[in-house]
């Protein structure tokens, strides 16, 4: 049964969980050198072992996919359908874009916008295969202009595979774990080396990002997922539903309630008890409310928020929608009784890869902005370097670097040249 805790016993929810980081990539790391050394062939070999692959090739033909893609009802693409259209709509509102200013003392400054070559998915595929990660990863990197988009997945679905057909993913590989990680930071015969790897997966994946990390871009290593929900009255039936469709992703989840309210407390956890008895991932779910869930009972509302803040959450539910401008950190926040965490899962448009363990302190969920480069230009006018110079030099000259004074000071000089 959740806990119910008052304020002043709730520091131990702050005192993150070590993710065991450091024994995975003792695991790894000889898999990452593996694959680096051996290519393909180590490849092969650790799909067999590790997920049971027992074919020749791990590329997924697009005939595959397009079988996969046909043998799914209306309804799944209707769904499909609208999620991806959300997903679309909101990544474009996050790309930067080019822009020039000009400035009056004869500065011309500003960026251009670039998108990167390539991208590498990983899609789970264990205990509950997540096809809509694939709407999630891929539809970002293809609204900035990535030209090459790559998956991987160790035990790809029907779904899975016929998401890859309609979003015209032709490099699909059935790859999971470190190795997958390994292939697409450094490439081999078969699989591209990409500039980005983005997705979750389990502590195997996490660690082995962590290692590739420097050699390729990735997004966050990511930990257990959670959730915290932050409400001075509401429906109990709701937040316990909110609380569960989190737990229900992993033994290690954690689902949060911090509340003013003591009857509020007792009515949430009655409520979880009673829908676990017919969850079909009760198994699960039970575990991690169990181990990692908690109620908090806060004197008042700025204590919860103030805690939440600290906690950094993956996802915040706020129930009263003027709270938000005390937020400071948190990987998505859904606001007021009507916006479940499911629904940014899978079809509101935001993204659902998002920062865990506290990374949320330090930047938000996946963007259309992870898949380009922002690049800074400068241009100055004869005049505009002109009154520069002396700064320039001068500050060359304290950090000893005479070329990088005179660089600026020869263009002041006169000779026959046209200056600039």
């Amino acid at each position: 049964m959740i806990r119910i805790l008052p304020y002043r016993d709730s520091r131990q929810l702050l005192e993150r969980r070590a993710a065991r980081l450091d024994e995975a990539e003792r695991v790894v790391a000889p898999i990452i050198r593996d694959v680096r050394l051996r290519g393909d062939a180590a490849l092969l070999d650790y799909a067999r072992r590790f997920d049971d692959f027992s074919g020749t090739t791990f590329r997924v033909s697009r005939a595959e996919c397009a079988t996969a893609a046909n043998g799914l009802p209306a309804s799944f693409w209707d769904a499909v359908d609208v999620a991806a259209a959300n997903v679309r709509e909101y990544a474009r509102t996050q790309l930067p874009s080019d822009s020039m200013v000009e400035v009056s003392d004869g500065r011309r400054l500003g960026q251009i916008v670039r998108p990167l070559e390539s991208m590498g998915a990983y899609i789970p595929s264990g205990r509950y295969p997540l096809p809509s990660t694939m709407l999630m990863t891929v539809i970002p990197a293809q609204i900035a202009g990535v030209r090459r988009t790559c998956v991987a997945s160790p035990r790809p679905n029907a779904e899975t595979l016929a998401i890859a057909h309609r979003l015209g993913i032709t490099d699909v590989f059935r790859l999971g774990g470190a190795q997958a990680i390994a292939a697409f930071a450094y490439g081999t015969a078969s699989v591209p080396r990409v500039q980005r790897i983005v997705g979750p997966g389990n502590i195997y994946v996490a660690a082995a990002k962590k290692l590739v990390a420097g050699d390729v871009g990735i997004d966050f290593i990511a930990g257990p997922t959670e959730i915290v929900v932050i409400a001075h009255d509401g429906n109990p039936n709701w937040i316990a539903a909110d609380m569960l469709a989190q737990a229900e992703h992993d033994t290690d989840a954690s689902a949060i309630l911090l509340t003013t309210s003591q009857a509020l407390s007792a009515a949430v956890r009655s409520e979880i008890e009673r829908q676990l008895v017919s969850l079909p991932t009760a198994e699960v779910a039970r575990q991690a409310i169990d181990r990692f869930g908690a109620i908090v009972v806060c004197d008042d509302i700025e204590q919860a928020i103030e805690f939440s803040n600290r906690l950094a959450p993956e996802h915040l539910a706020l129930h009263e929608p003027e709270w938000l401008g005390r937020i400071e950190s948190a990987g998505s926040v859904f606001l007021g009784a009507c916006s479940p965490e499911a629904a940014g899962d899978y079809a509101t448009g935001p993204n659902h890869v998002l920062p865990t363990s506290g990374a949320a302190h330090l930047r938000g969920g996946l963007s259309a902005a992870d898949f380009v480069k922002v690049i800074s230009v400068q241009e100055l006018s004869s005049d505009a370097l002109g009154r520069l110079t002396p700064t320039i030099a001068t500050l060359a000259r304290v950090e000893g670097l005479e070329a990088h004074a005179r660089s600026a000071e020869i263009r002041r000089e006169v000779t026959d040249v046209t200056p600039c």
